[in-house]
């Protein structure tokens, strides 16, 4: 279970998200949706210490991932980091093979043992519907696939070091109409054993994929509910002028 409880962001004097409470279940997928620049992205990378990363930033409340302040001064950022997963917006595969790309998460954190390795890296690929697709070629570049089979590359890549929770953030945006439409199979197949926070800016994704949707708009989360409720009958009425298409 993940829960923010009154947290603000600030990049320098730029107050990017201002006081979200909001609770995300367990297995299930929740949807961030906004205009460009309204803090979902900033949001959701909060919860891997992403934005650590970037100068001169700093976050106040609380950030629960199990109950857990992922945010206190005990928490070992690479050990939160193989809980938390993450698959960006473009395909970002390493220039090795296929398998290395899966594997690499693995040998970074030590494990050595080769059956290991190979029986994580075919269940990870398995659990991102690929191995049907590359089994043959496991030695080959994965430069060598495509582009939506890059990103379910990708996908098997996080999951391979075994998270709990799974950030994508517009894990879509850059595919076809087929490859979007695998990646939406794959989430729904995937909240069966993972927690998953998506960030995307199609409405109709939205509403395909996710239980939950939160709705931001200049760093505040105007709106948040089921998915259903969310793009049918919503409360405010810049959510209703959002899924609607009348701004954003």
């Amino acid at each position: 279970m993940i829960e923010t409880k009154h947290v603000d962001f600030y990049y320098s004097s730029f107050h990017a998200l201002k006081n979200i409470s909001m609770m995300m279940e367990e297995r299930t997928v929740t949807a961030l949706i906004g205009p460009s620049g309204c803090g979902k992205s900033t949001f959701l990378r909060l919860f891997n210490r992403m934005n650590d990363l970037i100068d001169d930033t700093r976050v106040s409340g609380e950030c629960l991932i199990d109950g857990e302040d992922i945010y206190s001064k005990s928490v070992a950022v690479d050990e939160l980091r193989k809980r938390v997963g993450m698959v960006f917006q473009k395909p970002n595969p390493f220039p090795k093979s296929i398998f290395e790309n899966v594997a690499y998460g693995l040998r970074v954190n030590g494990t050595r043992d080769r059956s290991f390795i190979a029986r994580r890296v075919e269940d990870s690929l398995r659990a991102a519907a690929l191995w049907e697709e590359v089994k043959d070629k496991l030695r080959e570049s994965a430069f060598a696939l495509s582009g939506g089979q890059q990103q379910r590359l990708c996908i098997a890549r996080a999951l391979a070091v075994s998270p709990s929770v799974l950030l994508m953030d517009e894990p879509a945006s850059a595919l076809d109409p087929i490859s979007t439409s695998k990646i939406e199979e794959l989430i729904a197949s995937l909240k069966q054993d993972y927690t998953i926070v998506i960030v995307t800016h199609n409405m109709q994704q939205a509403a395909r994929v996710s239980d939950k949707t939160g709705f931001f708009m200049m760093g505040e989360l105007v709106e948040f509910g089921d998915t259903k409720k969310i793009f049918s009958d919503p409360v405010n009425e810049q959510t209703r002028n959002y899924v609607n298409g009348r701004f954003g």
